[in-house]
């Protein structure tokens, strides 16, 4: 990087602290945590999109397509469920939650199962989502170090402090629009690695060679319970569409921006665009991957970068051989771009940290402040509700930073069992909604102990806590399967407890909600996301034969 790209970086940065300022006018609980529910679709669109499309993805997602062994075009495969979800979410979910004019999601919980289920969720998503945030911010951090030989620790401290003081300043609106136009950013600087990739590739001989036919390929109908099984469709779809609607619709970092439109056209609005959008630009990372993979194989020297700096930063990680593929990304663009274009460049990596980190840190406070402060008979003042949010801002800022330094780098069990918490919850969590939603008969110590019974069960069947536990079932199962299973036994235990205990914890009134009718079904959103879902599947199933 030279003075050019320095400078943008720095305006970037500052104009940032300054739209926190911007939108520094917030009155109450409504305008520091849901933007005043008056945001559009629009923001709220690109909002949702780049908390998700992280920089993890933004790095590790080409990597895998173009470097990594045994990866490539699968990588898509994770968007084939998203349609489905998004439109389940549409017709059950949004009705009932938006009405509620809850500010914590798990508010709503409370409401039908009572302080205990509340607290629970609450408490395992404060925990696993600071956690596994200070973790990618620390992920970043080092590969950036790796590539801009600046220490990891001025990078953690520059993403967290910026983010935390425009978070702190603006609330939710600040972190609606910051995170548009982060995705902006981090959409161009796409199309900038795009067309440099792709003419450097067809420039050093690439088309008269190809892309290997295996990194092609996207459906694999395996059903993900073997070892080497992955990515397989059916695991895909049915595993990936529990998830994603789990994590649209009942995780506060993302059901808050929902929270914040203007009424349920808009939601469907937003809805409707992830749907739609996500595929696009997923295939557009997946892209990036195979022509700078590509270009790997027809250069030496890039190769022997990515060696060199993987062997300087990553020892202990590569002792014997391979590379660290997620620097790939990284030194292309410090490698082959002009100056300029490596400031935006490293700016969309930045964006995409301080998404992330901005939309946990303010979910992080909307929760904790509402949970075990502004709960049951006695409310905040307006006055001590917003210090005590700010101040939360801060705090939960601290400790995202804090697990940057103290478990990103370890190799200890922590960061396993964060990364095992992602694929056990999302079951347990999302049947807790729907269950608060429409039905009757499940009692409070049913839904605990399906709760916890399904994800302990997830967790013995679970990759990294075996390996953890050195215990190994025999039994092989791809992650994304646990979203399922989690579900099931939450499901059966729930009803199983509800009915042999009828007498404790009787079930309290569900919370008023709507039952979806035949209108709902008849909605243009719905069949434009089903069409769409079936136009994504004949596309990745006739991909091999388009790139190849």
């Amino acid at each position: 990087m030279n003075t050019l790209d320095y400078i943008i970086v720095a305006v970037y940065l500052l104009g940032f602290l300054g739209m926190g300022y911007f939108f520094k006018d917030n009155k109450d609980s409504s305008d520091y945590f849901l933007g005043g529910r008056s945001m559009s679709w629009f923001p709220l669109s690109l909002s949702t999109m780049a908390t998700q499309l992280s920089a993890i993805s933004f790095v590790s997602a080409p990597a895998f397509v173009g470097l990594k062994l045994g990866g490539g075009m699968k990588w898509l495969s994770f968007e084939f469920a998203v349609p489905l979800a998004m439109l389940f979410i549409m017709i059950f979910i949004v009705p009932p939650l938006f009405r509620s004019g809850v500010v914590s999601i798990y508010e709503f919980v409370e409401r039908r199962f009572g302080v205990s289920t509340r607290l629970i969720l609450s408490v395992v998503f404060q925990i696993s989502r600071a956690l596994g945030t200070g973790v990618m911010v620390y992920t970043i951090a080092i590969i950036l170090q790796a590539v801009l030989d600046i220490d990891f620790v001025y990078t953690i401290l520059i993403i967290s402090i910026i983010t935390v003081v425009y978070s702190w300043q603006g609330g939710m609106k600040a972190v609606v629009w910051g995170d548009a136009i982060q995705m902006i950013i981090l959409f161009a600087g796409l199309l900038t690695c795009l067309f440099y990739g792709w003419h450097l590739w067809s420039t050093s001989g690439g088309p008269e060679l190809g892309f290997p036919p295996e990194r092609l390929q996207v459906i694999d109908f395996n059903w993900g319970l073997e070892m080497g099984e992955e990515y397989g469709f059916w695991p895909m779809l049915i595993g990936g569409f529990f998830l994603y609607v789990s994590y649209y619709g009942c995780d506060q970092t993302q059901a808050q921006r929902m929270l914040s439109a203007k009424n349920e056209k808009t939601i469907r609005k937003l809805l409707l665009a992830n749907g739609l959008i996500r595929f696009p630009v997923v295939l557009l990372y997946c892209t990036v991957g195979l022509f700078i993979g590509g270009l790997v194989t027809l250069d030496a020297d890039f190769l022997s970068e990515i060696s060199a700096m993987t062997q300087k930063y990553f020892p202990e990680e590569y002792a014997t051989a391979g590379t660290k593929a997620d620097l790939m990304i990284p030194i292309f663009i410090t490698k082959y771009l002009p100056h300029g274009f490596i400031g935006l460049l490293m700016v969309g990596i930045l964006s995409a940290a301080m998404s992330s980190l901005s939309s946990t840190v303010n979910s992080l406070s909307a929760v904790s402040v509402e949970d075990f402060f502004n709960r049951g008979s006695k409310k905040l003042s307006t006055r001590k509700y917003m210090m005590l949010s700010k101040g939360a801002v801060v705090f939960w800022g601290g400790v995202c930073m804090a697990a940057s330094f103290l478990f990103g780098g370890s190799k200890s069990a922590v960061i396993e069992i964060i990364n095992a918490i992602g694929s056990v919850f999302y079951g347990p969590v999302l049947v807790t909604f729907l269950l608060a939603m429409f039905s009757r008969k499940v009692t409070t110590r049913g839904i605990n102990a399906g709760i916890v019974i399904a994800v302990l069960v997830n967790l013995a069947f679970s990759k990294t806590m075996q390996q953890i536990l050195g215990f190994d079932p025999g039994i092989h199962i791809f992650w994304i399967w646990l979203n399922f299973t989690g579900v099931l036994i939450t499901l059966a235990v729930a009803y199983t407890v509800s009915w042999a205990f009828p007498g404790k914890n009787a079930p309290r009134p569900l919370p008023e909600t709507v039952r979806p009718g035949w209108d709902d079904f008849k909605q243009p959103e719905v069949w434009m996301l089903l069409v769409f879902f079936v136009l994504i599947l004949i596309f990745s199933y006739f991909l091999p034969s388009l790139y190849g």
